[in-house]
Formats: structure tokens, sequence, C-alpha cells
């Protein structure tokens, strides 16, 4: 059975500071981790099937397990990176209100200094 390691975790937190300094902040990657969790498992069956075949080695079956696995993976991967660049863009140029107080009458916006 596979166990994480020190190694994999550290990989994984390169990648994502990695990506974190070329387009999203640190609150911009709490917004999109409701994405990565479901990218992670779609990763990992994907690997998991590909080393190990339990349904035989018919190759209709393997192309049509994996292609049912990556296609969602990649649109995923493609929604969350667009939503990230929205998220980022819309915190920088858009008015910032207290929580729930964007759709409230007369709520003023509040002033807030983004770091660039």
């Amino acid at each position: 059975m596979w166990t994480p390691t020190i190694e994999t975790y550290l990989f994984g937190l390169c990648f994502v500071s990695v990506m974190s300094t070329k387009v999203f902040d640190r609150d911009t990657l709490l917004d999109l981790t409701v994405n990565f969790v479901p990218l992670f498992i779609l990763l990992f069956f994907l690997v998991g099937y590909v080393v190990y075949n339990p349904f035989g080695v018919d190759s209709v079956t393997r192309i049509l397990q994996v292609t049912l696995l990556l296609a969602p993976f990649v649109l995923l991967a493609i929604l969350t990176y667009l939503s990230g660049k929205a998220i980022a863009t819309a915190e920088k140029t858009a008015p910032m209100y207290l929580p729930g107080g964007a759709t409230v009458d007369g709520a003023e916006p509040i002033e807030e200094e983004h770091e660039e």
C-alpha cells in the first residue's frame, strides 16, 4: 500500500507555491481548494488504473476508462485555472465589502491596500 512521504508532500507544496507566485495569492488558492480535492481524486484513480488494470487487457475498455477519467480531469483543471484568474482579477479591481455586505443597500466599501 502506498503511503505519502515527506518528498511527495514537499513536491505538492513546491507546486502550489510556484503557482501562487505567478498568478494566485494565498487567498485565491484557499478559494480554489474545493477544486483541488476532486482533481487529486481523479488523478489518483487515473494513475491507479494505468498502473494496475483490474478489468483485463481489452484495449477498448482500457481506452474508455482512461478517457472517462482524463476528460473530467483536464476540463476541471482548465476551469480551476480560469476561475482562479477571475477571482484574482476581481480581488484586485473590484471594491471590497465586509463579508455579506455587498448585497446590503447602502453598504460602504472598505478600503484595503493590495500587495503587488
